[in-house]
Protein backbone atom coordinates (compact mmCIF):
# COMPACT_ATOMS: atom_id res chain seq x y z
CA UNK A 1 0.00 0.00 0.00
CA UNK A 2 1.19 3.11 -1.04
CA UNK A 3 1.69 5.64 2.30
CA UNK A 4 0.14 9.11 2.21
CA UNK A 5 2.99 11.46 2.63
CA UNK A 6 0.50 14.22 4.31
CA UNK A 7 -0.54 11.86 6.83
CA UNK A 8 2.37 10.15 7.85
CA UNK A 9 4.72 13.54 8.34
CA UNK A 10 5.16 14.56 11.37
CA UNK A 11 2.72 15.57 13.78
CA UNK A 12 2.40 18.56 16.23
CA UNK A 13 -0.24 20.67 18.31
CA UNK A 14 0.17 23.28 21.03
CA UNK A 15 -2.85 24.66 23.73
CA UNK A 16 -2.47 27.80 26.33
CA UNK A 17 -5.12 26.58 27.94
CA UNK A 18 -4.36 26.76 32.13
CA UNK A 19 -5.45 23.89 33.10
CA UNK A 20 -3.04 20.99 31.93
CA UNK A 21 -6.46 18.47 30.84
CA UNK A 22 -8.09 20.85 28.99
CA UNK A 23 -4.75 21.54 27.30
CA UNK A 24 -3.50 17.89 26.89
CA UNK A 25 -7.77 17.62 25.45
CA UNK A 26 -6.98 20.36 22.39
CA UNK A 27 -3.87 18.85 21.84
CA UNK A 28 -5.03 15.28 21.24
CA UNK A 29 -8.23 16.53 18.79
CA UNK A 30 -5.05 18.44 16.94
CA UNK A 31 -3.16 15.04 17.34
CA UNK A 32 -5.75 13.75 15.28
CA UNK A 33 -6.30 9.44 15.62
CA UNK A 34 -3.25 7.92 13.55
CA UNK A 35 -1.39 5.36 15.56
CA UNK A 36 1.85 7.43 16.71
CA UNK A 37 5.13 5.57 16.77
CA UNK A 38 5.85 7.96 20.14
CA UNK A 39 5.70 11.56 20.84
CA UNK A 40 7.69 14.50 22.29
CA UNK A 41 6.46 16.85 24.81
CA UNK A 42 7.59 20.12 25.90
CA UNK A 43 5.92 21.82 28.98
CA UNK A 44 5.87 25.35 30.79
CA UNK A 45 7.22 25.73 33.88
CA UNK A 46 3.68 26.84 35.25
CA UNK A 47 1.89 23.64 35.72
CA UNK A 48 1.89 21.46 38.43
CA UNK A 49 4.32 17.95 37.59
CA UNK A 50 1.72 15.61 38.90
CA UNK A 51 -1.43 17.17 37.45
CA UNK A 52 0.28 17.52 33.96
CA UNK A 53 1.64 13.90 34.44
CA UNK A 54 -1.88 12.58 34.69
CA UNK A 55 -3.36 14.65 32.06
CA UNK A 56 -0.19 13.89 29.39
CA UNK A 57 -0.82 9.97 30.46
CA UNK A 58 -4.79 10.01 30.10
CA UNK A 59 -4.51 11.25 26.50
CA UNK A 60 -1.28 9.37 25.47
CA UNK A 61 -2.25 6.04 27.00
CA UNK A 62 -0.44 3.06 24.57
CA UNK A 63 2.25 6.01 23.10
CA UNK A 64 5.47 6.30 24.07
CA UNK A 65 6.24 9.94 25.17
CA UNK A 66 9.68 11.68 26.62
CA UNK A 67 9.85 15.50 27.30
CA UNK A 68 11.06 17.84 29.49
CA UNK A 69 10.51 21.26 31.46
CA UNK A 70 11.23 24.41 28.85
CA UNK A 71 12.02 28.08 29.22
CA UNK A 72 10.01 28.69 26.26
CA UNK A 73 8.24 26.42 23.56
CA UNK A 74 9.16 26.52 19.32
CA UNK A 75 5.72 26.31 18.29
CA UNK A 76 3.77 27.45 14.63
CA UNK A 77 3.99 30.85 16.50
CA UNK A 78 7.40 31.13 16.13
CA UNK A 79 8.99 31.68 19.41
CA UNK A 80 6.29 30.90 21.75
CA UNK A 81 5.82 30.99 25.86
CA UNK A 82 3.37 28.89 28.34
CA UNK A 83 2.73 26.66 25.38
CA UNK A 84 2.12 22.94 26.14
CA UNK A 85 3.67 21.49 23.07
CA UNK A 86 3.54 17.19 22.01
CA UNK A 87 5.28 16.41 18.77
CA UNK A 88 3.79 13.10 17.09
CA UNK A 89 5.69 10.38 15.05
CA UNK A 90 3.05 8.54 12.91
CA UNK A 91 3.80 4.59 13.43
CA UNK A 92 3.84 3.82 9.76
CA UNK A 93 6.29 6.25 9.18
CA UNK A 94 9.11 5.92 12.54
CA UNK A 95 9.77 3.91 15.58
CA UNK A 96 10.90 5.52 19.11
CA UNK A 97 13.04 3.67 21.63
CA UNK A 98 14.51 5.44 25.14
CA UNK A 99 15.75 4.72 28.10
CA UNK A 100 15.65 6.94 31.42
CA UNK A 101 18.61 7.46 33.59
CA UNK A 102 17.55 8.40 37.00
CA UNK A 103 19.93 10.34 39.88
CA UNK A 104 22.15 11.26 37.30
CA UNK A 105 24.36 13.12 40.10
CA UNK A 106 25.49 9.21 40.02
CA UNK A 107 25.66 8.33 36.86
CA UNK A 108 27.82 4.95 36.01
CA UNK A 109 29.38 5.39 32.66
CA UNK A 110 29.92 1.66 32.02
CA UNK A 111 26.71 0.93 33.29
CA UNK A 112 25.62 3.88 30.89
CA UNK A 113 27.17 2.59 27.44
CA UNK A 114 25.98 -0.82 28.21
CA UNK A 115 22.39 0.27 28.28
CA UNK A 116 22.70 2.55 25.02
CA UNK A 117 23.91 0.08 23.16
CA UNK A 118 21.28 -2.64 24.01
CA UNK A 119 18.79 0.50 22.78
CA UNK A 120 20.34 0.83 19.79
CA UNK A 121 20.05 -2.74 19.08
CA UNK A 122 16.38 -2.81 20.12
CA UNK A 123 15.73 0.22 17.90
CA UNK A 124 17.64 -1.06 14.79
CA UNK A 125 15.89 -4.63 15.48
CA UNK A 126 12.44 -3.03 15.87
CA UNK A 127 12.51 -0.51 12.98
CA UNK A 128 13.55 -3.04 10.12
CA UNK A 129 9.58 -2.97 9.72
CA UNK A 130 10.11 0.23 8.45
CA UNK A 131 12.13 -0.84 5.11
CA UNK A 132 15.48 -1.79 4.27
CA UNK A 133 17.15 1.42 4.51
CA UNK A 134 16.31 2.84 8.25
CA UNK A 135 18.10 6.21 9.27
CA UNK A 136 18.79 6.75 13.49
CA UNK A 137 19.22 9.50 15.12
CA UNK A 138 19.42 10.17 18.96
CA UNK A 139 17.06 12.53 21.19
CA UNK A 140 18.90 13.62 24.63
CA UNK A 141 17.02 15.67 27.01
CA UNK A 142 18.57 16.12 30.37
CA UNK A 143 17.68 17.91 33.43
CA UNK A 144 19.66 21.80 32.94
CA UNK A 145 20.67 22.37 36.87
CA UNK A 146 22.15 19.04 36.76
CA UNK A 147 26.16 19.98 36.01
CA UNK A 148 26.24 16.21 34.49
CA UNK A 149 25.11 17.40 30.89
CA UNK A 150 29.48 17.10 29.54
CA UNK A 151 29.80 13.69 31.08
CA UNK A 152 26.69 12.43 30.13
CA UNK A 153 26.58 13.32 26.34
CA UNK A 154 29.86 12.45 26.14
CA UNK A 155 28.96 8.77 27.32
CA UNK A 156 26.20 8.69 25.75
CA UNK A 157 27.50 9.75 21.92
CA UNK A 158 30.59 6.89 22.74
CA UNK A 159 27.67 3.95 22.94
CA UNK A 160 25.95 5.31 20.19
CA UNK A 161 28.88 4.74 17.64
CA UNK A 162 27.80 6.32 14.08
CA UNK A 163 24.05 7.33 15.37
CA UNK A 164 24.33 10.72 15.74
CA UNK A 165 23.07 12.60 19.30
CA UNK A 166 21.27 16.06 19.32
CA UNK A 167 19.53 17.20 21.85
CA UNK A 168 18.86 20.20 24.75
CA UNK A 169 19.05 20.87 27.97
CA UNK A 170 15.74 21.31 30.62
CA UNK A 171 14.75 24.81 31.67
CA UNK A 172 12.49 25.96 34.31
CA UNK A 173 11.57 29.83 32.68
CA UNK A 174 14.78 31.32 34.63
CA UNK A 175 13.87 30.38 37.99
CA UNK A 176 17.21 27.89 38.20
CA UNK A 177 15.61 26.42 41.29
CA UNK A 178 14.13 22.81 39.88
CA UNK A 179 13.86 21.49 36.15
CA UNK A 180 12.67 17.87 34.84
CA UNK A 181 12.81 14.99 32.41
CA UNK A 182 9.62 13.28 31.72
CA UNK A 183 9.72 9.63 30.60
CA UNK A 184 7.65 6.67 31.51
CA UNK A 185 4.82 8.63 32.81
CA UNK A 186 6.17 10.67 35.47
CA UNK A 187 8.44 13.74 35.79
CA UNK A 188 11.78 13.45 37.08
CA UNK A 189 14.27 15.79 38.11
CA UNK A 190 17.93 15.07 38.04
CA UNK A 191 17.11 12.56 35.00
CA UNK A 192 18.27 12.33 31.54
CA UNK A 193 16.53 10.39 28.62
CA UNK A 194 17.85 9.23 25.06
CA UNK A 195 15.87 8.27 22.73
CA UNK A 196 16.71 6.54 19.19
CA UNK A 197 14.22 7.26 16.64
CA UNK A 198 14.32 5.69 13.38
CA UNK A 199 12.82 6.29 9.82
CA UNK A 200 13.45 5.44 6.15
CA UNK A 201 13.44 9.37 5.50
CA UNK A 202 16.51 11.92 5.20
CA UNK A 203 17.42 13.02 9.02
CA UNK A 204 20.25 15.44 9.30
CA UNK A 205 21.13 16.99 12.78
CA UNK A 206 22.82 20.41 13.00
CA UNK A 207 24.28 23.27 14.83
CA UNK A 208 24.74 26.76 14.64
CA UNK A 209 25.82 29.90 16.43
CA UNK A 210 25.03 33.58 16.08
CA UNK A 211 28.36 35.12 17.43
CA UNK A 212 31.84 34.88 15.98
CA UNK A 213 35.21 35.79 18.37
CA UNK A 214 36.19 39.18 19.21
CA UNK A 215 39.35 40.57 20.03
CA UNK A 216 38.72 41.22 24.31
CA UNK A 217 40.40 38.24 26.19
CA UNK A 218 40.18 37.22 29.31
CA UNK A 219 41.53 34.31 31.26
CA UNK A 220 40.05 32.47 34.54
CA UNK A 221 42.08 32.75 37.26
CA UNK A 222 39.87 31.39 40.13
CA UNK A 223 37.23 28.45 39.56
CA UNK A 224 35.36 25.89 41.20
CA UNK A 225 34.72 23.64 38.71
CA UNK A 226 32.48 20.69 40.21
CA UNK A 227 29.77 24.22 40.46
CA UNK A 228 30.32 25.83 37.27
CA UNK A 229 31.40 29.04 39.06
CA UNK A 230 34.33 31.07 37.95
CA UNK A 231 35.45 33.22 40.79
CA UNK A 232 38.31 35.38 39.05
CA UNK A 233 38.96 36.56 36.04
CA UNK A 234 42.19 37.89 35.08
CA UNK A 235 43.10 37.93 39.30
CA UNK A 236 40.36 39.95 39.38
CA UNK A 237 36.59 39.74 40.82
CA UNK A 238 35.00 37.64 37.86
CA UNK A 239 31.77 39.60 37.52
CA UNK A 240 33.21 43.00 38.14
CA UNK A 241 36.63 41.93 35.29
CA UNK A 242 34.21 40.10 32.97
CA UNK A 243 31.42 43.88 32.83
CA UNK A 244 34.72 45.89 32.78
CA UNK A 245 36.08 43.59 29.40
CA UNK A 246 32.81 43.03 27.87
CA UNK A 247 31.00 46.07 28.49
CA UNK A 248 29.98 49.53 27.80
CA UNK A 249 29.32 52.40 30.08
CA UNK A 250 25.96 52.55 31.65
CA UNK A 251 25.58 48.49 31.05
CA UNK A 252 24.29 46.52 33.95
CA UNK A 253 25.05 42.81 34.53
CA UNK A 254 21.85 40.67 34.07
CA UNK A 255 20.28 38.13 31.17
CA UNK A 256 20.41 40.84 29.18
CA UNK A 257 24.10 41.58 28.85
CA UNK A 258 25.03 37.37 29.07
CA UNK A 259 22.86 37.15 26.34
CA UNK A 260 24.61 40.31 24.48
CA UNK A 261 28.10 39.84 25.21
CA UNK A 262 28.75 35.69 25.60
CA UNK A 263 32.26 34.47 26.33
CA UNK A 264 33.30 32.19 23.91
CA UNK A 265 36.14 29.05 24.39
CA UNK A 266 38.52 27.49 21.67
CA UNK A 267 38.90 23.80 21.36
CA UNK A 268 39.04 21.34 18.67
CA UNK A 269 40.19 23.81 16.17
CA UNK A 270 36.25 25.78 16.90
CA UNK A 271 35.14 28.58 19.51
CA UNK A 272 31.79 27.37 20.94
CA UNK A 273 30.12 29.80 23.56
CA UNK A 274 30.34 29.26 27.48
CA UNK A 275 27.37 31.15 28.72
CA UNK A 276 27.35 33.21 32.22
CA UNK A 277 24.14 31.70 33.43
CA UNK A 278 24.11 34.04 36.74
CA UNK A 279 26.36 37.07 38.43
CA UNK A 280 26.03 35.68 42.35
CA UNK A 281 26.11 38.23 45.38
CA UNK A 282 29.84 37.48 46.68
CA UNK A 283 30.65 38.71 42.57
CA UNK A 284 31.45 35.26 40.97
CA UNK A 285 29.80 33.74 38.06
CA UNK A 286 27.87 30.70 37.33
CA UNK A 287 28.16 29.03 33.82
CA UNK A 288 25.70 26.97 31.87
CA UNK A 289 28.86 24.64 31.06
CA UNK A 290 31.86 23.10 32.38
CA UNK A 291 34.89 25.36 33.34
CA UNK A 292 37.97 25.47 34.87
CA UNK A 293 41.16 27.66 36.07
CA UNK A 294 43.84 28.48 32.72
CA UNK A 295 40.85 28.65 30.29
CA UNK A 296 41.21 31.67 27.93
CA UNK A 297 37.81 33.37 26.93
CA UNK A 298 36.97 35.25 24.66
CA UNK A 299 34.15 37.87 24.56
CA UNK A 300 31.73 37.20 21.30
CA UNK A 301 30.40 39.51 18.98
CA UNK A 302 26.64 39.26 17.19
CA UNK A 303 26.80 38.41 13.18
CA UNK A 304 24.06 38.89 10.74
CA UNK A 305 21.13 35.88 12.44
CA UNK A 306 18.74 36.20 10.12
CA UNK A 307 20.95 36.15 7.15
CA UNK A 308 22.96 33.34 8.88
CA UNK A 309 19.80 31.58 9.76
CA UNK A 310 18.63 32.08 6.15
CA UNK A 311 22.00 30.31 4.75
CA UNK A 312 21.66 27.06 7.30
CA UNK A 313 18.20 26.57 6.12
CA UNK A 314 19.09 26.55 2.86
CA UNK A 315 21.82 24.12 3.33
CA UNK A 316 19.63 21.75 5.16
CA UNK A 317 17.46 21.54 2.09
CA UNK A 318 20.32 21.11 -0.24
CA UNK A 319 20.94 18.17 2.56
CA UNK A 320 17.99 16.56 2.50
CA UNK A 321 15.62 17.95 0.22
CA UNK A 322 12.23 19.05 1.26
CA UNK A 323 11.37 19.52 5.21
CA UNK A 324 8.71 18.00 6.76
CA UNK A 325 9.68 19.26 10.22
CA UNK A 326 12.93 20.85 12.01
CA UNK A 327 13.06 19.67 15.83
CA UNK A 328 15.17 22.47 17.52
CA UNK A 329 17.14 23.08 20.75
CA UNK A 330 17.55 27.02 21.10
CA UNK A 331 19.09 28.59 23.92
CA UNK A 332 17.21 30.85 25.97
CA UNK A 333 19.67 33.19 25.85
CA UNK A 334 19.29 33.59 21.75
CA UNK A 335 15.67 34.02 22.46
CA UNK A 336 16.63 37.19 25.11
CA UNK A 337 18.36 38.57 22.70
CA UNK A 338 16.48 38.30 20.04
CA UNK A 339 13.80 40.75 21.95
CA UNK A 340 16.78 42.95 23.29
CA UNK A 341 17.76 43.88 19.81
CA UNK A 342 13.67 43.83 18.35
CA UNK A 343 14.67 41.07 15.85
CA UNK A 344 12.19 38.27 17.86
CA UNK A 345 9.26 38.87 15.21
CA UNK A 346 11.98 37.55 12.19
CA UNK A 347 13.33 34.90 13.53
CA UNK A 348 9.42 33.69 14.62
CA UNK A 349 8.60 34.39 10.57
CA UNK A 350 11.52 32.48 9.54
CA UNK A 351 11.02 29.85 12.36
CA UNK A 352 7.46 29.69 10.89
CA UNK A 353 8.25 29.79 7.34
CA UNK A 354 10.99 26.81 8.01
CA UNK A 355 8.22 24.34 9.85
CA UNK A 356 10.42 24.80 13.48
CA UNK A 357 8.94 23.58 16.09
CA UNK A 358 10.99 22.43 20.03
CA UNK A 359 11.98 24.43 23.27
CA UNK A 360 14.02 27.43 24.09
CA UNK A 361 17.02 25.22 26.42
CA UNK A 362 19.36 25.63 29.37
CA UNK A 363 22.42 24.38 26.73
CA UNK A 364 22.18 22.35 24.08
CA UNK A 365 24.01 18.34 22.90
CA UNK A 366 25.34 18.06 19.53
CA UNK A 367 27.19 14.84 19.03
CA UNK A 368 29.48 14.17 21.78
CA UNK A 369 29.79 18.16 22.61
CA UNK A 370 26.99 20.50 25.28
CA UNK A 371 27.29 23.58 24.11
CA UNK A 372 25.55 27.06 24.94
CA UNK A 373 23.76 29.92 22.98
CA UNK A 374 22.96 27.71 20.06
CA UNK A 375 20.46 26.62 17.31
CA UNK A 376 20.70 23.15 17.18
CA UNK A 377 18.44 20.61 15.47
CA UNK A 378 17.03 17.63 13.69
CA UNK A 379 15.82 18.08 10.54
CA UNK A 380 13.47 15.77 9.26
CA UNK A 381 13.22 15.36 5.28
CA UNK A 382 9.40 14.62 3.72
Amino acid sequence: MVQDTVTSGVVFAASHADDPFEAMEEISAQLGQQPLAGAIVFCPHRFDAARLAWAINLHTEGTRVIGCISSGELTEEGYDHDSLSVIGFPAEAFHLASHCFLEVDHFDPAEARAQVRRLAAEADRESRRLGEKVNHVALFLVDGLSHSEELLTMTIQDALGEIPLIGGSSGDDMAFRQTAIFEGGAFHPRAAVVAILSTPRPLHVFKAQHYRPGERKMVITGALPEQRIVTEINAEPAAQEYLRLAGHPGEEMGTEFFAAHPLMVRAGGEYHVRSVQTANPDGSLTFYCAIDEGLVLTVGEPVDRIAGMDALFSGIADTIGPVDRIIAFDCVLNRVDAERRQIAHDVSRLYNRHRVIGFNTYGEQYHALHVNQTFSGLAIGQ
